[in-house]
């Protein structure tokens, strides 16, 4: 049962939270003008294009990035004016326990979980895809958007080569398709040049010549041009490095399900981007729990001194995240892992904090 001291601390908690979100919005979008600022003027970025496409994606990615830092600031903020107002030694000394104290802030920070889960999965994806064609196309354009040397597995026994893709024309040049029965080679195929046609969701296929094998038996045939189906797409050759994110859930895992078959070396990113969405927004709970256990003892000064300690305990998290992700790339660490190891160990870290905390 909800009570009126449980209503007080959860409008404490969400407004704060929303007060400071609304704050960092203002802040990191003043920063970043400033710094765009060239690069929109340079690249003739429409003001219409700027608005609702690179900020209408812009802010809730870098909202969501920022939500433990705000979630924690707003935790501790609150918490510690609360105990610096002597509002938190009568709850307590009513003969309300610690854990039931924090109750309301569990209610709070499960709403935030929700709220972040719901965006991970299906909103942020689609604003990120408005973010990253903005940046593409205006910010960090490529002169050249060719992919060089692919080589792919497409399927069981298909095997693909192609020397040099063009992502803005969506050709391909010296294709070469292999397929094989076990470790028999059975066909080949090799064209001067491989195009997507959009409309018919088919590749066509230039000045080819095909070599089939069947034990001693070979024989040989070409053609001017030819349409055929391909389980590839010119998304799958797209070279830049912020693609999957802008990958919905079904996207991301039929890139996966794929990559286990081709193999082209982004298995790791794939999976990190799908862990991520789920597992980051448990840091609600983690640093609620620490932020908490931080605050609500009073202590001379006022609220300054938990308030410092919470702002570099959420950039230690967050910096604890980019180098987890780093070792995972990099270093070899199982994305799964990877994506737990700051939680965990935050985690263990609010315990302690809890353990310590005035009761």
């Amino acid at each position: 049962m909800i009570k009126i001291i449980d209503w007080y601390i959860i409008k404490k908690y969400l407004g704060t939270f929303s007060f400071t979100l609304a704050i960092f919005t203002v802040i990191i979008v003043i920063f970043d003008v400033s710094e765009k600022l060239d690069d929109f003027l340079r690249h003739q970025a429409p003001v219409s294009e700027i608005i609702f496409s690179y900020y209408a994606g812009f802010i809730p990615f870098y909202l969501n990035f920022l939500s433990p830092l705000i979630n924690f600031i707003a935790v501790i903020f609150f918490t510690a004016k609360m105990a610096d107002q002597t509002e938190i030694v009568p709850i307590l000394s009513s003969g309300v326990s610690f854990k039931r104290f924090l109750r309301p802030y569990v209610i709070s920070s499960t709403v935030i979980f929700l709220v972040t889960l719901i965006f991970n999965l299906f909103i942020i994806p689609e604003t990120n895809q408005l973010k990253i064609d903005f940046e593409n196309t205006y910010i960090n354009p490529k002169s050249d958007n060719s992919k060089m040397f692919t080589h792919m597995q497409i399927d069981k026994d298909s095997y693909v080569y192609i020397e040099n893709f063009d992502n803005n024309q969506r050709v391909g040049y010296k294709f070469i398709l292999e397929k094989f029965s076990g470790d028999n080679l059975k066909e080949k195929l090799i064209a001067d040049k491989i195009t997507w046609d959009s409309l018919k969701s088919k590749w066509k296929i230039d000045n080819y010549s095909i070599r089939k094998i069947d034990g001693l038996k070979e024989s040989m045939t070409s053609g001017i041009t030819k349409d055929t189906t391909l389980d590839m797409r010119p998304k799958d050759f797209e070279i830049y490095d912020n693609i999957y994110q802008a990958m919905n859930m079904n996207e991301l895992n039929d890139r996966i399900e794929k990559e286990e078959t081709r193999g082209t070396g982004v298995m790791v990113d794939l999976q990190l981007e799908k862990y991520k969405r789920f597992v980051y927004p448990l840091s609600a709970y983690i640093l609620t729990l620490m932020g908490v256990s931080l605050s609500s003892r009073k202590v001379r000064g006022g609220i300054g001194l938990p308030l410092g300690i919470g702002i570099f305990l959420s950039f230690a998290y967050i910096i604890f995240i980019q180098f987890a992700n780093m070792f995972a790339l990099k270093g070899g660490l199982p994305p799964l892992i990877a994506v737990f190891i700051p939680n965990i160990i935050f985690g263990i870290l609010g315990v302690y904090l809890l353990i310590k905390a005035p009761k």
